[in-house]
């Protein structure tokens, strides 16, 4: 289907910003037709003011020293051009690019993710890679593994003594699986999801390679940090995941999640300050609605309650000694949420269709809505590094 010709959400202030908008430090990304080229800005009410002349990225935002002075700044500083918020999530939602419309708000941070990080999740996984990628062979793996397994690995605190003795168990049972080492052996998985300035933002497409056949929407908390590897602030993020493709092997990962469009972050950064904090990060819940164009309906939610690795453990296994950031990365800090109503038939699951619209929505931070689209045919993503370094380079905000 043409992505041009599909319906399109209708995105409006009241159903994206968080509910305590007023009190929040928010940073968006909006592109500038005029200037050719991406700005970093401040959601002030109604606003969206250009902050491109203090911190020509986001990145460069984060780095400021202070967090409380990055969020003074975010709220108060003088700007430049402003853009009514409004019409920038209609121009967004419509697909219009020759007006000015939001990015992802991020840009030079690399984009990780975590996997594997909750129970529900974790088993999810194991089915995919007990049915090869077969989703009609899940239901009847899925009665096995959780019956064996799926009450007991909630409670297990990963790299513990306990972790290492249900390992022995479910070797002996014939259910070891590689994604029990991650989930709970005592390193987590971590990959890089998306290429630097790939991300989708709210109201765009997001894509899910045409071949696939079982895959679906993963909601998830999405963490900012610096170079220095400091938490600075938080959004919502959608981790495709092609569940055919990673089940037949995880070497396959890479196919599964690194595709045109196949990642998207946002509405906007929530910085941390006196009002919301790690600890609010802590206590988020995700809603995730999926609304297809045959009628169907998709709920569910997830809670970062029940993550099995505090985010702290998370971001200590990206940035450290073994590893450095000199950009600052986000980190996809996985999900609760694996579908398994059926959509098409008795025991094949969900799967997304082309035109289903996603809503993955916290009261904190706000909504990223999405409508799926095959990769193939997504806009292709031709602003890169060497595109941005030249473009802020010609408006002297360098």
């Amino acid at each position: 289907m043409d992505p041009a010709a599909q319906p399109r959400p209708a995105l409006s202030c009241g159903s994206v910003l968080p509910e305590d908008a007023d009190r929040a430090a928010l940073v968006a990304r909006v592109y500038e037709p005029e200037w050719r080229g991406p700005c970093v800005a401040a959601v002030r009410g109604e606003y969206a003011v250009d902050l491109t002349a203090l911190a020509p990225t986001v990145c460069d935002l984060l780095e400021r020293e202070d967090p409380d002075t990055v969020a003074a700044l975010v709220r108060e500083a003088p700007g430049g051009r402003t853009w009514r918020l409004g019409e920038l999530l209609e121009s967004t939602a419509a697909g219009r690019r020759d007006v000015p419309h939001l990015l992802a708000p991020v840009d030079l941070q690399v984009i990780k993710a975590a996997g594997v990080t909750f129970a529900r999740s974790l088993l999810e996984r194991v089915i995919e890679e007990r049915t090869g990628g077969d989703p009609a062979l899940a239901a009847r793996v899925r009665e096995r593994v959780v019956s064996a397994v799926g009450g007991a690995l909630g409670q297990v605190r990963p790299g513990s003594p306990e972790a290492a003795k249900a390992k022995e168990l479910l070797i002996a049972e014939g259910l070891w699986s590689q994604y029990l080492e991650v989930g709970i052996g005592p390193d987590p998985e971590v990959f890089t999801k998306a290429p630097v300035l790939s991300a989708v933002g709210t109201g765009a497409d997001i894509g899910v390679l045409a071949a696939s056949v079982w895959n679906n929407p993963e909601p998830e908390v999405v963490l900012a940090a610096d170079s220095r590897g400091r938490l600075r602030a938080a959004t919502l993020g959608n981790d495709v995941n092609l569940r055919d493709v990673e089940g037949r092997s995880a070497l396959l990962l890479s196919q599964a999640k690194d595709n045109n469009a196949s990642c998207a972050i946002g509405p906007f950064l929530r910085l941390f300050d006196d009002g919301f904090g790690l600890d609010d990060v802590r206590g988020l819940d995700l809603e995730l609605r999926v609304e297809g164009r045959d009628g169907h309906l998709l709920h569910g939610s997830s809670s970062m309650r029940e993550i099995s690795r505090d985010v702290l453990d998370l971001v200590a296994s990206v940035h450290g000694p073994h590893h450095q950031y000199p950009d600052g990365f986000v980190l996809f800090t996985g999900t609760h949420f694996a579908p398994t109503a059926d959509r098409h038939a008795p025991g094949a699951g969900f799967t997304h269709e082309p035109g289903d619209v996603v809503r993955i929505s916290s009261p904190r931070l706000g909504a990223l809505v999405n409508t799926v689209t095959v990769s193939e045919q997504a806009a292709p993503w031709e602003f890169g590094l060497r595109a941005l370094m030249r473009n802020l380079a010609q408006r002297g905000v360098l």
